[in-house]
């Protein structure tokens, strides 16, 4: 039978946890030193999170604790530190370009671009059931950066999803020649208004600056046989205007030839009114001559 009064007592067991007490306190002495340099870095921290810069193209937004409390344009400007105020920068002084069925691999003097995989993107179906390859961009410019920033989620993918829905609408309602010649910046105007309305129900803060086509053609497989039809269209309009000018260069000159020759005669005809007039009435052969003239 185990005897359990052999083990320590009560007062055995509180001497050991004050001595092991002391020991912990005696190693984890705080230094001073240590403070000092935690409390500088803090300082230092609080100092740079107070400042922030806005360029000539931002305008920030500031939430403080969450909550907004209003816009800074460009400059250096004090905000609260450790998180207190929060500012987000938005470009509201930049034009952004979003491109539909191609996009731009390298920009400058000798812009190169690339199709690679926008097929589903680009081609779209016309009212007559005709397909056609549109490439087109649109560019919009944030009025509104707070609610550019809360008001959606992601307000790029928004307004690219709401353009190509609006290019194939607009585009679905028109037939194959309207799209690819005579209408396409009335078409482009329709799409603008259409996709600015949308995203005024939105609320979003944004202003679509235009929207373009880039290039509208046949498919490939088509492309040929349009741009020879094409071709002919040019050359009928090139003749026309030929044509047109020679009439108005011929026309005017041979009105003025004719009228010309039509003054001829009634000159002579008082040149001779002139000589019966003047010469006596025993000249005969004069007269005689003159009656000659037409008349």
């Amino acid at each position: 039978m185990q005897n359990w009064g052999d083990g320590p007592s009560g007062q055995d067991l509180e001497k050991k946890i004050i001595d092991i007490g002391k020991k912990l306190k005696n190693e984890f002495r705080p230094n001073k030193s240590l403070l000092a340099l935690l409390v500088a870095i803090l300082v230092i921290f609080g100092i740079y999170s107070s400042f922030y810069k806005v360029d000539t193209e931002e305008t920030a937004v500031i939430l403080r604790t969450g909550k907004f409390v209003g816009y800074a344009e460009s400059g250096l400007h004090f905000k609260l530190p450790f998180g207190i105020d929060r500012v987000y920068l938005v470009k509201t002084g930049r034009v952004f370009k979003e491109e539909f069925g191609f996009r731009t691999v390298q920009p400058g003097e000798r812009t190169t671009f690339t199709k690679r995989g926008l097929e589903e993107e680009s081609l779209t179906l016309t009212g007559d059931l005709n397909v056609s390859d549109v490439e087109w961009i649109v560019q919009f410019q944030v009025v509104d950066p707070y609610k550019y920033i809360f008001q959606l989620k992601n307000p790029v993918e928004t307004i690219r999803d709401i353009s190509e829905a609006m290019v194939r609408r607009v585009i679905g309602n028109s037939n194959v020649t309207q799209v690819l010649t005579t209408e396409r910046a009335m078409l482009a105007a329709r799409i603008q208004e259409d996709v600015q309305g949308i995203l005024n129900e939105y609320d979003i803060g944004v202003r679509v600056v235009t929207v373009k086509f880039q290039d509208v053609t046949p498919p490939d497989p088509v492309k040929k046989a349009f741009n020879e039809v094409n071709e002919s269209e040019q050359q009928k309009e090139s003749m026309i205007l030929q044509a047109r000018e020679q009439f108005n260069r011929e026309v005017p000159r041979a009105r003025g030839e004719a009228k010309s020759s039509s003054k001829r005669p009634r000159a002579m005809r008082s040149s001779a009114s002139i000589w019966r007039a003047a010469k006596p009435a025993g000249s005969k052969l004069c007269c005689s001559n003159i009656a000659k003239l037409p008349r």
